[in-house]
């Protein structure tokens, strides 16, 4: 349990680090205060996904499943830094307290869109996850930081192969247990093989504290912009939308159809993470898909394991100096874990998407126009440069982009001015009730 649990950790740490990080460095933020946005997102993170995986009352899916800050959030953030320069954080954590609790309130009527996500949107849903995270991890691979000189170079992309090479080797020779944690001891090979090309930064455990606890409202006492909150709130918007969709594809690794109630109960543990995550100096919360790439793979999915990898991240966020530990994997070495892990997660929408007859009805082509538009914004960044800020906070982000696209087309292609002649096609478009598969299990046997 610990060793998986720790897997979970090394998988999603510079996923969760990386936007305080951004965010404090375009700030212009000291070290301390770097340490203090970063604290604050572990702690955040482990309490959210300690509140997914056991639960209370309606609160948490009680599934496998990690949460923590998401990228989302960065760009308004950087937005705001610009043009509101004196109370850039008390401001943003006002919002992000507001945006929480809209979250929390909203889920009751959010869950109830599981409906609109048949296995021909939601295959496509979770194929455009998967496909939307790999840049990432050829990102992570070149070494993370484009400004760098190294960035791209044959040491960072050599160490990112080897790690990839490393983990495909040990699942196919190794066996039971050890298997399961191909991911994590992949990751240790590559970090091994990185120290002597000085990519392991030891002396940075030196300067962290061995013990802190975030201080409530550190930058100052909340403050509140309408503008700037309903930008916040257009990004928990869209989080909700992506957690949504993660939630379905987790509750198809685990053979555990989700319901309105998990999803409800998901967005709610989202909302509250988000709120407290304001008071406590972190962002808002949603689910890491790669951890869902992960339980696939592992086959691992007690919720256990997951709340356990949650004590660990809340554990981290007490204790700066057992985080710097996990922080010493390099970045390409987390790039090569990252083309497994995230290609695993289009794989398992590929999967799904095999439930839904592509020759009934229009189901090809809303597969076809909902991947399009859900890959415009990953192949170019600019696409919507000239359209207003807030539209682009929803169409920049493929997933949300995609699963609209494919929502709406859905409705209007296999509902809308339909006849009696067409119930055959509807019926493979949404099969009710629908035979949840463990897609990698069903793979692995064949």
């Amino acid at each position: 349990m610990l060793v998986g649990a720790l897997q979970h950790v090394a998988t999603m740490y510079a996923g969760v680090a990386a936007p305080p990080l951004i965010i404090g460095g375009a700030l212009g933020l000291s070290a301390a205060e770097m340490t203090t946005l970063l604290g604050a997102s572990l702690l955040i993170a482990g309490l959210a996904t300690l509140l997914q995986t056991l639960g209370f009352w309606r609160i948490g899916s009680r599934l496998p499943f990690v949460n923590g800050v998401t990228f989302a959030v960065v760009s308004p953030i950087l937005a705001v830094a610009a043009s509101k320069q004196d109370a850039t954080l008390p401001i943003i954590f006002g919002s992000t307290i507001v945006a929480g609790v809209f979250c929390f309130l909203l889920a009751p009527v959010f869950c109830r869109l599981v409906r609109f996500f048949p296995p021909v949107v939601s295959g496509t849903v979770i194929t455009l996850i998967g496909v939307s995270l790999l840049p990432v991890a050829g990102n992570w691979s070149q070494g993370g930081d484009a400004k760098a000189s190294d960035y791209g170079s044959p040491t960072n992309l050599g160490l990112a192969a080897a790690t990839l090479v490393a983990i495909l080797v040990l699942h196919r020779v190794l066996t039971g247990f050890l298997q399961r944690i191909a991911i994590l001891l992949g990751l240790l090979f590559g970090t091994l093989l990185a120290i002597p090309f000085d990519k392991v930064d030891g002396d940075a455990l030196g300067k962290l504290a061995i013990f802190e606890v975030p201080e409530p409202f550190a930058f100052g006492a909340p403050q509140f912009d309408v503008s700037v909150t309903i930008s916040m709130v257009v990004v928990m918007i869209v989080c909700m939308t992506e957690s949504t969709a993660d939630i379905i594809a987790l509750s198809e690794v685990v053979d555990k159809p989700a319901d309105d109630r998990t999803i409800a109960g998901g967005l709610r543990a989202d909302g509250l993470a988000t709120a407290l995550g304001g008071v406590f100096n972190g962002f808002a919360c949603t689910a890491f898909a790669q951890n869902i790439g992960l339980v696939a793979l592992t086959r691992i999915r007690s919720r256990f394991v997951v709340a356990v990898c949650g004590g660990f991240l809340v554990l981290m966020g007490l204790m700066p100096i057992v985080g710097g530990l996990v922080a010493l994997v390099p970045q390409p070495v987390l790039g090569g874990a990252g083309v497994v892990l995230f290609g695993t997660v289009a794989v398992a929408g590929i999967r799904t998407l095999g439930k839904a007859d592509l020759n009934a009805g229009s189901n090809a082509l809303i597969v076809a126009v909902a991947l399009a538009f859900g890959v415009f914004p990953i192949a170019f960044p600019d696409f919507y440069h000239a359209f207003p800020e807030k539209f682009g906070m929803i169409a920049e982000s493929g997933i949300s982009a995609g699963s609209i696209i494919a929502v709406v087309l859905n409705l209007l292609l296999n509902h809308t001015g339909r006849g009696p002649d067409d119930a055959e096609a509807r019926q493979h478009a949404n099969p009710v009730p629908p035979e949840p598969i463990d897609a990698l299990a069903k793979a692995a046997r064949a």
